[in-house]
C-alpha cells in the first residue's frame, strides 16, 4: 500500500526507513543518564568515605560509617601495582584489592567497546564535557589548538602513563607488597582526600587553570594530561568495535566531523581506529543519513563489499548492558572471592588517620 507524503508517493517500506531516519537518536540521552548515574554513585561513595575518615580523625567518635571499597577506583596506580603482583604471583594483594578489580573492569570495557568508559562513565570526563559545553554556550564557541601544538601536547598523557608504568615495572612483587604495607600505602585513599581538603596555592592555581582551560578547549584534561585515559586509549586499539562509516549511505554533510569532541575526521574515514575515539556516539547522533555511521563490529565477510552494513551495530542499550555485565560482574567476582574489601584492623586506622598529615611517601 502506498502512502502519500509531501513531495510524492512513497511505499510502506520506504516510509518505515524514513521514519527510522527521522526518529530521535537516543544515544546521547542514554549516555547522559549513564554519566549522571555514575556521578551519583561516586558522590555517594565520597560522602560515605568522608564520614568514615572523620570517624577515625575524631578518635572513633561521631557517625560510624563503613569504608566503601569503591573509593579505590580513584587509586589507579594501586590498581596497576596490584595487577602486577597478581600476574607475577597469582595472588590478589590484601591492601586495596578493589583498585585492581575496578581497573580491570574499566580496561575490559575499553577492550570490548573502545574508550567508552571515558565518555560514558568517567566522572572526570563528565565534568570536562560539562565545562566545554558551558564554555560554548557562554562564548558561543570552543577553540582548537593548531595541529603543530595539539599533537605534541596529546603525547603528554602517554609520557605520564609511560612514567608510571616504568616505575611499576621496575618494582618486584616483594617491593610492591612492602610499599602497600607501609603507612602511606595503607592510607593512600585518605592521603588522596587530604590533598583536596588541604589544597595549597599552587594546586589551586593549577586546578583553576584546568577548569578555565576546559571551558575553551574541549576535554582539555582528557585530551592532553590524563594517563588513565591514555591507558584506555591504547587498550581500545585492540577493540573490534569501532565507529564505521558506510560510504554509499553517507551524504558528505560533514556534521559528524564537526560534532566529534576529539576533532577526528569521521567524514573522511571508513572506520575510526584512533586511540582518541571515546565511542561517545555524538557523530552517530547528528548523522542525518540512515545507518551511514554506526558503532559496530567488523562487517561479515559475505557482506564486506555490500553497500550497506550487515546489521552488526552496537546499540546504546546494548553498550550500557555490556558496561553493566563487565562492571557488576567484576565486583561480584571480587566479593565472591573475598577480595573486595581492604581488611585492616580498626586500631591501625585509629593510629594512622588522625596523623595522616605526617605520613609521607616512602620515596620522599
Amino acid at each position: 500500500m502506498a502512502t502519500q507524503v509531501p513531495g510524492g508517493i512513497e511505499t510502506g517500506g520506504e516510509r518505515k526507513k524514513l521514519l527510522r531516519r527521522l526518529a530521535p537518536d537516543r544515544s546521547q540521552r542514554l549516555r547522559h543518564i549513564a554519566q549522571g548515574a555514575f556521578v551519583a554513585l561516586n558522590l555517594w561513595i565520597a560522602a560515605q568515605f568522608y564520614l568514615w575518615v572523620r570517624f577515625y580523625e575524631r578518635g572513633g567518635q561521631g557517625i560510624k560509617s563503613s569504608r566503601p571499597a569503591g573509593v579505590e577506583g580513584w587509586l589507579p596506580i594501586a590498581g596497576l601495582m596490584n595487577a602486577k603482583v597478581f600476574l607475577l604471583t597469582g595472588r590478589v594483594p590484601a591492601i586495596h584489592p578493589a583498585a585492581m578489580f575496578l581497573l580491570l573492569a574499566f580496561v575490559g570495557m575499553s577492550l570490548l567497546a573502545k574508550k567508552a568508559f571515558c565518555a560514558w562513565l568517567c566522572p572526570v570526563g563528565t565534568l570536562s564535557e560539562a565545562l566545554w559545553k558551558f564554555g560554548r554556550r557562554l562564548f558561543r564557541r570552543n577553540f582548537s589548538l593548531p595541529r603543530w601544538l595539539d599533537i605534541p601536547l596529546r603525547g603528554l598523557k602517554y609520557l605520564l602513563l609511560g612514567f608510571f608504568l616504568f616505575v611499576i615495572a621496575a618494582m618486584p612483587a616483594a617491593a610492591i607488597d612492602e610499599f602497600m604495607a607501609a603507612p602511606y600505602g595503607l592510607i593512600a585513599d585518605v592521603k588522596m582526600l587530604d590533598f583536596f581538603r588541604g589544597i595549597g596555592a599552587t594546586g589551586a592555581i593549577v586546578l583553576a587553570i584546568l577548569v578555565l582551560g576546559s571551558m575553551f578547549v574541549k576535554n582539555l584534561w582528557c585530551r592532553y594530561l590524563c594517563p588513565y585515559g591514555a591507558l584506555m586509549g591504547l587498550v581500545s586499539l585492540l577493540s573490534p568495535v569501532k565507529i564505521r562509516r558506510d560510504r554509499a549511505a553517507c551524504v558528505d554533510c560533514g556534521k559528524c566531523a564537526r560534532a566529534c569532541p576529539a576533532s577526528l575526521p569521521v567524514d573522511r574515514l571508513m572506520q575510526i581506529r584512533s586511540a582518541e575515539c571515546a565511542a561517545c556516539m555524538e557523530c552517530v547522533a547528528v548523522c542525518p543519513a540512515e545507518n551511514a555511521l554506526q558503532l559496530a563490529l567488523p562487517p561479515r565477510r559475505a557482506a564486506a563489499s555490500a553497500s550497506r552494513w550487515p546489521g552488526r551495530a552496537l546499540s546504546p542499550v546494548a553498550l550500557l548492558g555490556l558496561f553493566a555485565v563487565v562492571f557488576f560482574g567484576m565486583v561480584l567476582v571480587a566479593r565472591a572471592t573475598n577480595h573486595w574489601q581492604t581488611r585492616i584492623p580498626a586500631h591501625v586506622y585509629l593510629d594512622l588517620i588522625p596523623h595522616a598529615g605526617d605520613v609521607t611517601h616512602p620515596g620522599m
